[in-house]
């Protein structure tokens, strides 16, 4: 046994070893056009309750949730009522940014409410109170997260799954995590982020595009002792049958009101880092997160008009203006920095180009200096190579499914 293990160790380094030489490559990235169709059906951690009824029976019941938590598309069954069809005591609803059924504007207040299909209270998590509350708590056993995610560290849904987490870990309860395919999950890239600038659109020193599933996280969350006072909670994870993260993934269910197609969320990485600067990611248009622009005609020729839109954009960025922009709807690029970098070049108004949130969003205080300075966008994304590195050899630690090749 002592030989055995020897060996396992001495392989063990053998492939740390390679992989850190793999990484540190930086190998082209494969595009989402690129990548294989699932071979088998997909099945996500919700479909799966022969997995998970054991921590919900005879268990009061609390779940967060919103529009994506159905088993599948095709029977459109939601986790809520699936759980009270199965005699399961569910307490109460948890609702995140936009709410139980995804239909608040982003940044918009979601308040407490009552579910009218079921009569069960949903409490906020969205505004002023980002975690369960000990009171909310003190009636529930188990705590459910069932939602879907698209892979961008500045997508506030991992910021609740945090809390959630951390409010289990301080209340002794316990926290099912049924886990859903990452549809940016087959890369990783961009800046990590500077604690200095932790908030509630990046709470983690991962990269923007962080390649895990929220399961994963949730297992690196805990292993780093990232929660409060170092503390874990009990976790359990029920994993996704037939996926892999070299894998494409289009989702069956829009994530939010601005994410409407696969296009919208190939881009999102790249074009939210515009939501701290003085340029439209196209709310209240037919093509948020495709496209960008502002009254500014040196900005490009393809022209746009925000409109309040119900829903989805209520009294969006230069409403009834005309904009002048890119269109971006037929672009294959992953998360790129030269977006950003080309369009503040083009600005005829660099000194109002970027505002206080940026920094919050690409996580330092570096980039938007090194933009202005007139850096390149390859030369910027180079400065990040070292920290993006030794985030992929911890990551490696925390992988539930097969990972993709660099």
């Amino acid at each position: 046994m002592k030989i055995k293990n020897r060996h396992r160790f001495l392989f063990f380094i053998l492939v740390l070893g390679i992989t850190s030489q793999i990484v540190a490559q930086n190998l082209p990235i494969p595009s989402y056009g690129d990548l294989p169709q699932p071979v088998k059906p997909i099945v996500c951690g919700a479909e799966q309750y022969v997995h998970y009824n054991q921590f919900l029976k005879n268990k009061r019941v609390g779940l967060i949730v919103n529009q994506t938590s159905v088993l599948n598309k095709k029977s459109g069954l939601h986790l809520v009522d699936v759980l009270i069809a199965k005699n399961i005591k569910v307490v109460k609803i948890f609702s995140p940014e936009h709410g139980f059924r995804g239909n608040a504007d982003a940044g918009e207040k979601v308040a407490n409410d009552i579910d009218k299909k079921t009569g069960l209270p949903i409490i906020s998590l969205y505004g002023a109170n980002k975690k369960p509350s000990k009171e909310a708590l003190k009636d529930i056993d188990v705590l459910v997260f069932d939602i879907q995610d698209v892979g961008a560290r500045f997508y506030t849904y991992l910021s609740t799954m945090h809390y959630a987490m951390e409010a289990c870990a301080e209340n002794n309860k316990l926290f099912l995590l049924l886990d859903r395919p990452n549809p940016n999950g087959y890369y990783v890239a961009g800046p990590v982020l500077d604690l200095k600038f932790k908030s509630f659109v990046g709470m983690h020193p991962i990269p923007i595009v962080h390649g895990m599933t929220l399961g994963e996280l949730a297992l690196m969350i805990n292993g780093e002792k990232w929660l409060d006072s170092n503390r874990q909670c009990k976790l359990e994870i029920v994993t996704v049958k037939n996926y892999h993260h070299n894998m494409k993934y289009k989702l069956p269910i829009k994530p939010s009101p601005n994410l409407p197609n696969a296009q919208s969320i190939l881009l999102y990485p790249s074009l939210c880092l515009f939501e701290g600067t003085s340029i439209s990611v196209g709310r209240g248009t037919n093509k948020p997160f495709q496209i960008i622009g502002a009254p500014d005609s040196s900005l490009g020729k393809f022209t746009f008009t925000p409109q309040s839109l119900s829903g989805s954009a209520k009294n969006p960025m230069y409403e009834g203006k005309l904009c002048y922009g890119q269109d971006l709807s037929q672009s294959k690029e992953k998360f790129t920095l030269k977006f950003l970098a080309e369009c503040y070049n083009k600005s005829s108004d660099k000194a109002h180009f970027f505002n206080n949130f940026f920094v919050k969003l690409i996580g330092n205080e570096t980039t938007a200096a090194q933009i202005k300075e007139g850096k390149s966008w390859k030369e910027i994304e180079q400065t990040w190579a070292k920290e993006l590195n030794n985030f992929k050899v911890l990551r490696k630690k925390y992988l539930l499914y097969k990972d993709f090749k660099e």
